[in-house]
């Protein structure tokens, strides 16, 4: 009976394994279909390094993770098994995707100058990109989840700026985040997100507080730059070059 249940164990945990593997290859083998195999590498790889933040900073709180899941021209995630009980050890869990991503997309970037190579130019904008629109303080995304631990007030300014966004983008994904999030900007606005939180979970102390708000400022004006400086590189190569060196836009999949 209990080599049975050992066995079931392992199949369960064999089964995660699977459903992460087979999800990322099929993000992998759809991405390049449409834009190409070394495009898709890049994109893929950049999406797995951001969730494997979230995944080490969840561990390092001691938290249990999933393992990363992929949907197609949405993204990934990982699931926190074990809900944090404050929200500075939620900021801190969120702040690790962004920041391994913003890294990854930093080596795509000086590889892609080293190198000449517009596709992974194109890899790196679209990382950079990824990361700035996560930060958005909307419930849901990494920001919404950093914001937080400084106000869930500051929620309300996501809806806006996902509906700018989808103004400018087109992508429904982003109106579909900005509809999901309204009810929860609302009850941050109103001051009663902590009713869904275990109690004197918005109690932390004015030092992470305020080192976190530094940190976000800084994260997001250092990728919206590069974001910025990254896009018109890749509308210049573009421009020079055949078409089929890069990929369609060079974005992520929300644009």
């Amino acid at each position: 009976m209990i080599k049975l249940l050992m066995l079931a164990l392992s199949g369960a945990k064999l089964g995660k394994v699977l459903l992460s593997g087979g999800s990322m290859l099929l993000s992998l083998g759809l991405y390049a279909w449409v834009f190409g195999w070394r495009y898709a590498v890049g994109l893929v790889a950049l999406l797995l390094l951001h969730e494997m933040g979230h995944f080490v900073a969840a561990r390092h709180r001691g938290l249990a993770v999933g393992w990363p899941t992929f949907l197609p021209f949405v993204g990934a995630w990982v699931v926190l098994k074990d809900r944090p009980m404050d929200a500075g050890t939620d900021a801190f869990v969120a702040f690790g995707g962004p920041l391994l991503g913003s890294a990854a997309a930093l080596v795509a970037y000086v590889a892609a100058r080293d190198t000449g190579a517009p596709w992974l130019l194109a890899v790196a904008y679209a990382g950079f990109l990824i990361n700035l629109i996560n930060l958005a303080p909307v419930p849901g995304l990494d920001g919404g989840r950093i914001t937080g631990v400084l106000s869930p007030r500051l929620w309300v300014l996501g809806v806006p700026l996902m509906l700018a966004l989808f103004a400018w983008t087109h992508s429904p994904l982003l109106l579909l985040l900005a509809l999901l999030a309204l009810p929860h900007a609302w009850r941050g606005w109103r001051g009663r997100a902590a009713e869904d939180q275990p109690a004197g979970f918005y109690d932390v102390s004015p030092a992470t507080r305020w080192g976190y708000a530094l940190l976000y400022l800084l994260l997001c004006a250092w990728l919206g730059l590069m974001s910025h400086e990254v896009h018109g590189l890749v509308e210049a190569t573009r421009a020079a070059a055949p078409a089929t060196e890069m990929a369609p836009e060079g974005l992520t999949p929300a644009r």
